[in-house]
């Protein structure tokens, strides 16, 4: 899928989805022979993790990590829930 095709599933704008590329937030896409970027569904689900984080709180280079444990087969839950409630603590003091 291209980029505003992305963008609208996720409901990023184009530019964040730019971003969030340059930043190393999510996987390269592959280019295309035109040299547009292509994005698969797992492009999708990584973008959706960050857009999730972004919106309660978490940093750029936190979301990175919690793409990290997405991405990791081997991850358990109780990571992120340490990562969610570590958070979560934060904007509680």
């Amino acid at each position: 899928m291209n980029i505003s095709e992305v963008a609208k599933i996720t409901g990023l704008s184009s530019k964040s989805v730019r971003l969030y590329e340059d930043k190393g937030l999510i996987s390269p896409p592959l280019r295309a022979d035109n040299g547009y970027r292509v994005y698969t569904k797992k492009h999708a689900e990584q973008l959706m993790v960050v857009a999730r984080s972004r919106r309660v709180g978490f940093t750029l280079e936190e979301c990175k990590g919690l793409v990290q444990l997405a991405n990791n087969p081997e991850a358990t839950s109780a990571e992120v829930k340490e990562k969610a409630l570590t958070k979560l603590k934060q904007f509680i003091k």
